[in-house]
């Protein structure tokens, strides 16, 4: 796998990629693809917070959801705990989706508004035949504890729920089934900052409770160096930087990571305001730039930017980043 390794692995991603196919005319030829996922391997640790993190249409969360196998990835390799997802047949793939859950963006739109909370937690320990019948209102009980509600909230309904409250029933839905990994798509991007805050605060307690391993995608920076361990950086359906919080947020060496980090609002009124404004648009994941993708945009770009794709290079330590003029393949690298 290129770029990242670490001992004690619970999901290793291997060249992932998701294309979608564009059709057109009578007959439904196919004419291009979207490149949403173009080859993208990283490791988390058990235990540990991995971060993806770009703008919007950077192929996030059509990452997470192809590890998760809720769309079919175009290729690659998904080793959740050693065993390759991509591989697994729909009977087999729903027994290993017991350890590997997601919570949603927007939590009113992934909850059921005609099931009351119980209904709907109750649900999932039935399909998965969790405990027996008679203790399922015990266990939702404790799932509501566990996420901060009251025993009263299984018999409401979502809409009766404030916009944090329903997220916490959207945390509740995902640890219901005792997961090892969740995939948290945006779980706070909806929220209020105090809310934001809460539920942050919520999964950090839960994971260190039941040793969870989370893949966390945003793209308020803020809010992905409070949470994580490590951050992977995408533009265009590529990781362009890989490396541990302080590697990312203290030694960035990527132009675009730079660019992100320069966005992030100084609380300070005397600050200097270093903001670095990229020029032009995102070019399009459906023919996307030769070479370095982001080299259009790229205030240092090279010639060579252009006209060879740049892979990740070690710049210390697990610290990696894709870029010709800040870290350079070495001479060696390149003849072999």
């Amino acid at each position: 796998m290129s770029g990242v390794a670490h001992n004690g692995e619970l999901l290793v991603v291997e060249d992932l990629v998701k294309h979608f196919p564009v059709r057109k005319g009578v007959f439904s030829r196919t004419v291009g693809a979207v490149r949403a996922v173009d080859g993208v391997s990283f490791a988390i640790p058990r235990g540990k917070t991995l971060s993806l993190v770009g703008e919007s249409g950077s192929g996030k969360t059509t990452c997470g959801r192809a590890i998760l196998r809720l769309i079919e990835p175009t290729s690659g390799v998904v080793r959740f705990d050693g065993v390759d997802v991509t591989a697994l047949r729909r009977r087999e793939l729903r027994e290993i989706r017991k350890r590997m859950q997601i919570i949603f963006q927007d939590p009113y739109g992934s909850l059921n508004p005609r099931m009351t909370v119980y209904s709907m937690l109750s649900e999932i320990l039935r399909v998965h035949r969790l405990g027996p019948r008679g203790k399922r209102r015990d266990r939702v009980i404790e799932l509501l504890e566990l996420v901060g509600l009251p025993p009263e909230a299984a018999d409401r309904y979502p809409h009766e729920f404030s916009g944090g409250q329903r997220q916490r029933l959207g945390v509740a839905r995902a640890l219901a089934v005792e997961p090892d990994l969740i995939v948290a798509d945006e779980p706070v991007s909806a929220l209020d900052v105090s809310i934001q805050a809460q539920i942050l605060n919520l999964m950090e307690d839960l994971q260190n409770k039941f040793n969870l391993t989370y893949l966390f995608i945003g793209h308020d920076l803020s809010v992905i160096r409070h949470i994580s361990d490590y951050v992977a950086v995408m533009y265009l359906g590529r990781i362009v930087e890989y490396g541990t919080t302080e590697d990312i947020f203290e030694r960035t060496v990527h132009p675009y990571t730079r660019a992100l980090l320069s966005a992030v609002p100084v609380p300070d009124p005397d600050a200097k305001d270093e903001r670095i404004v990229l020029k032009g648009d995102v070019p399009s994941p459906l023919r996307p730039p030769t070479g370095c993708h982001f080299h259009p945009r790229c205030p240092d770009a090279l010639p060579a930017c252009g006209q060879k794709e740049q892979v990740l290079t070690n710049v210390g330590g697990c610290h990696t980043a894709a870029c010709h003029v800040h870290a350079p393949v070495p001479e060696i690298a390149q003849k072999s």
